[in-house]
């Protein structure tokens, strides 16, 4: 029995993935090392500390553990600075629908402190878990951040599913052992295989979910 569904944030439920490619590739040029949108949604999804190297290796250019701190509050301060975040329409909605009947959690790569404003800001009393990338040790693609939801939420793997966007995010769902819906926001739909079930886009997704709320209805009058 369906009990929850977990969802990715940045590229599922609000519209933000172009200000933190920008605010990558800014912190990213002033350090000697070019990298492309294409690269930032690759990695979108994954704790920061291994997204930043991977794009570092991808590009040819190496930093010492000791800069990653520094480097991260840099992307944060530009992000902030940029970032006009919007939840896709229909989405504040569709998830007050679904908090009637199933626990919501929200599991993203992003640093606390964002994830906390996006929350506040848009999705007040909506969630019941929120995993951010500093609330793990091994973020996506490692499935720590997936388990670490399912425990939050005290239910079984096989009550949830996970909607994901990002190739690192399904890998992490699938390694969690989690059924996961893939969106295709950012990446095109073949990055996103590894998904049981990819839809075409955000309307395709959110009829998805009020299909699974109208299937409830009729379970509970039948």
């Amino acid at each position: 029995m369906l009990k929850s569904i977990i969802f990715d944030m940045d590229g599922v439920l609000v519209d933000s993935m172009t200000y933190h490619a920008e605010a990558w590739i800014q912190v990213s040029s002033e350090l000697g090392v070019n990298v492309t949108p294409a690269d930032i949604y690759e990695i979108e999804g994954a704790n920061h500390r291994v997204g930043l190297q991977w794009l570092f290796e991808k590009a040819g250019g190496n930093i010492g553990t000791e800069m990653y701190d520094g480097i991260m509050q840099r992307k944060a301060e530009i992000f902030a600075s940029i970032a006009d975040v919007r939840p896709y329409d229909g989405m504040v909605d569709c998830l007050a629908s679904l908090r009637k009947n199933y626990k919501l959690a929200v599991v993203t790569g992003s640093e606390k402190a964002t994830v906390e404003s996006i929350m506040y800001s848009f999705f007040p009393d909506i969630f019941d878990v929120v995993v951010s990338g500093e609330d793990v040790h091994f973020g996506k693609p490692y499935p720590e951040p997936y388990l670490k939801a399912v425990e939050m939420l005290g239910i079984e793997k096989n009550e949830c599913f996970v909607v994901e966007n990002a190739p690192m995010g399904v890998e992490a769902a699938k390694k969690a052992g989690l059924y996961c819906v893939g969106v295709p926001t950012y990446v095109s739909t073949d990055k996103l295989s590894e998904a049981d079930v990819v839809l075409e886009n955000h309307t395709s997704l959110k009829d998805y979910l009020y299909g699974l709320l109208n299937s409830s209805c009729k379970s509970c009058n039948s």
